[in-house]
């Protein structure tokens, strides 16, 4: 079992799970997730001869939760990760994987970091560059103006999606999970949900849920979600102005350390740019791109809906460092 710390850094405190000894690599999760969501790759990882740590990041579980969006910009996040890895490391350096929003999160620590971090994995969310628009206008122009649903729209105003989020944290997990998931079919997340709508309207409850989440897992979710809420967790969606803006020094640089990506097939985020390979994308900002595989049949939540593969991915490129 891990052992959990809270480490000092950036103005706050994070709570972190560690397990074993060696070279640190760094696990961030993304949205609504955990330190948790890593449970099956600490020990493997840790086995292999690498101190294993997975934080909360800001805002979630046992991290500190400050309380105004911007606390939660993408500058504040990777201070607060590079931090985490000056606390831990022997020499001040360590490997990043992170999955959904900590997927963005260590590709940008990476990027502005590079005497923090060795080497950087990306799970679910492909690194294309520093970005040349706002994402929130890119989405608006497509969905929004067109009188279409989209989540991260809807997530804008403060203390709307909380109030749905956290009436029943188990069923956000369950409905939002599931959505999105490999074992969804197609249509589950509804296409033609109109602009207006809620996150959890016409997503299925599923009972039970698929085997790769069991109850106890959505209940350790639920529970984290009671005593920290959603505020947090929804204000990283509150700052693409400002990251957009903080991006914008760093846009003649590139990611030069060894990298990897893992993503899924049924992974909605990898569909979100119809007809374009986003391998093929990353390439030309990641020339230490050691890998990228796409894991048949796999949904959104790489490392919990397929944990063996994934940690296989992960460890051999780890140890291949």
């Amino acid at each position: 079992m891990p052992d959990f710390r809270m480490i000092e850094t950036n103005g706050i405190k994070l709570r972190a799970a560690v397990q074993g000894s060696g070279p640190l690599v760094v696990m961030v999760h993304g949205f609504p997730e955990s330190w948790y969501s890593w449970r099956h790759q600490m020990g493997p990882i840790a086995d292999a001869g690498f101190t294993a740590c997975a934080i909360d990041v800001r805002g979630y579980g046992g991290s500190d939760k400050p309380t105004q969006v911007a606390d939660y910009s993408l500058q504040q996040i990777t201070a607060d990760v590079a931090g985490v890895i000056e606390a831990l490391s022997d020499d001040g350096t360590g490997v990043l994987i992170g999955h959904d929003w900590g997927a963005p999160i260590v590709w940008n620590t990476a990027l502005t970091r590079p005497d923090r971090v060795s080497a950087v994995a990306g799970l679910s969310v492909p690194y294309t560059g520093v970005p040349t628009a706002n994402f929130l206008d890119v989405v608006k122009a497509v969905f929004t103006d067109n009188g279409r649903f989209f989540y991260q729209v809807y997530f804008q105003d403060v203390g709307v999606a909380e109030a749905e989020l956290e009436a029943d944290p188990a069923a956000t997990i369950r409905q939002f999970y599931y959505a999105i998931s490999g074992d969804a079919p197609d249509g589950t997340w509804p296409a033609d949900k109109p602009h207006g709508a809620t996150l959890l309207d016409r997503l299925p409850d599923p009972k039970p849920f698929p085997a790769w989440l069991t109850e106890a897992d959505i209940a350790y979710y639920d529970s984290e979600f009671r005593q920290s809420g959603f505020f947090g967790p929804l204000s990283r969606y509150r700052n693409h102005g400002a990251d957009f803006e903080w991006l914008q020094q760093f846009k003649d640089r590139q990611i030069e350390q060894p990298s990897l990506f893992i993503g899924g097939s049924r992974d909605l985020v990898l569909k979100m740019i119809p007809g374009v390979n986003p391998i093929d994308i990353m390439k030309p900002h990641l020339p230490g791109l050691r890998g990228a595989t796409v894991l048949e049949g796999c949904g959104h939540w790489t490392q919990q809906e397929q944990p063996e593969a994934v940690t296989k991915l992960l460890v051999d490129w780890l140890k291949g460092l």
